[in-house]
């Protein structure tokens, strides 16, 4: 089987391991992009997703997949936002403003991607400091929300220079003043195939691991679709006596296994989970034949659940032309079944979910990143439970 070989641009078997339903798109996402773009939407209160809240997910469509309190969102999707200088614009700028309309559409989480905005808004240009965490912490507690995890700081070095663990510390700290249960990172453990790399990477991690768990902190990698590619780990060695052929297994799911449970964690983003599906499907056996091995990435979630705390909810529509299958769209505008992903992970009080998109920022639109949120918070707090 090839991936994506028919017309429509995906085989059956491959279609059923996506979780993709071509047919599912959700029409209401361009009338609430135009509602937002349009209307003054930005200073006002989300009334269907209040609405939604208030019906507690038992309205005619079943029940919620996502519940209210864990509907998130990473604060790099309306980074422009933030960045944008208070006295050039009416449009919200700076944490404090961006945070007071997350709120006003439903979202009760946000997962940061640094400290750094506006140095005109309020607190300056940085942020990543024990006064800096405390202003956060105090917008978040004003407008009802909780930070449930940053992209930031794990140190380059290992063994660890006293520089990077200091820092480290530092940003274990600011995790704990903003009431953080999660602290991570936005790139790989390593990006290498080899085997030997990812014992490496397993060791650091453990280590870093043990030291954010003595702070009540579980610290989490994140992927993008090389990770799941497939793991180097045999066959005959190339002229630096390094593995050329494959088990099988992929590289992520090696980490899983040599690494501590009670202190890594990891965070999926769907999205380039479904690339490397789309990718990464056959590989070169250690006795040289190629064999087929299609990526479910919900199979995996629901086989390790509880290492998996948090999820970028991040859509895409099919594209065979550009080497990823699919391109960037708004949450819930895309082909990725999220209904089934979510109703086949199941765990839905402990998942946390975190709309986001990273092209959403526009150029010329300077609305556009806040209004693609808005379409998030709604098509994922309209996810509802299959009824049998």
């Amino acid at each position: 089987m090839t991936a994506f070989n028919d017309e429509s641009g995906t085989g059956d078997a491959l279609r059923r391991a996506l979780g993709v339903n071509r047919r599912r798109f959700l029409s209401t996402c361009t009338a609430a992009a135009t509602a937002v773009i349009a209307a003054p939407v930005l200073g006002a209160a989300p009334a269907a997703a209040q609405a939604q809240d208030r019906g507690r997910g038992h309205d005619h469509g079943g029940e919620t997949l996502v519940p209210a309190h864990r509907r998130g969102i990473i604060l790099y999707t309306v980074r422009d936002a933030t960045g944008r200088d208070p006295l050039a614009t009416d449009l919200p700028s700076g944490f404090r403003e961006v945070f007071k309309q997350l709120s006003r559409f439903g979202y009760r989480q946000v997962e940061f991607a640094g400290y750094g905005q506006h140095a005109n808004a309020p607190g300056g240009a940085s942020l990543e400091s024990v006064a800096g965490a405390k202003l956060l912490r105090g917008w978040l507690d004003d407008y009802g929300l909780r930070a449930q995890g940053n992209h930031g700081f794990i140190p380059p070095s290992w063994p660890l220079t006293t520089a990077d663990l200091d820092t480290f510390k530092k940003h274990l700290e600011i995790a704990n003043i903003l009431g953080m249960a999660h602290m991570g990172t936005g790139g790989d453990p390593t990006g290498s195939s080899y085997r030997a790399d990812w014992d490496v990477a397993a060791d650091k991690w453990n280590a870093l691991g043990r030291i954010a768990r003595r702070e009540g902190i579980k610290l989490y990698t994140h992927n993008h679709d090389a990770a799941y590619g497939f793991l180097l780990d045999g066959g005959p060695p190339d002229a630096q006596g390094r593995p050329t052929r494959s088990s099988g297994i992929r590289k992520l799911e090696y980490f899983l296994k040599v690494t501590d449970p009670k202190s890594v964690w990891l965070e999926m983003d769907v999205f380039w989970a479904h690339v490397a599906q789309y990718k990464f499907h056959t590989y070169t056996a250690h006795d040289g034949s190629v064999r087929e091995k299609v990526f479910d990435p919900a199979g995996l979630v629901a086989c390790n659940n509880r290492r998996y705390p948090l999820f970028h909810a991040k859509d895409g529509t099919v594209n065979t032309t550009n080497g990823m299958g699919y391109d960037m769209v708004p949450f819930g505008a895309g082909v990725i079944d999220y209904r089934t992903f979510f109703s086949r992970v199941g765990e839905r009080d402990y998942h946390n979910p975190m709309v986001e998109q990273d092209n959403a920022p526009s150029a010329t639109d300077p609305a556009q990143s806040l209004a693609y949120a808005k379409i998030g918070y709604d098509n994922l707090a309209a996810l509802r439970k299959k009824r049998h």
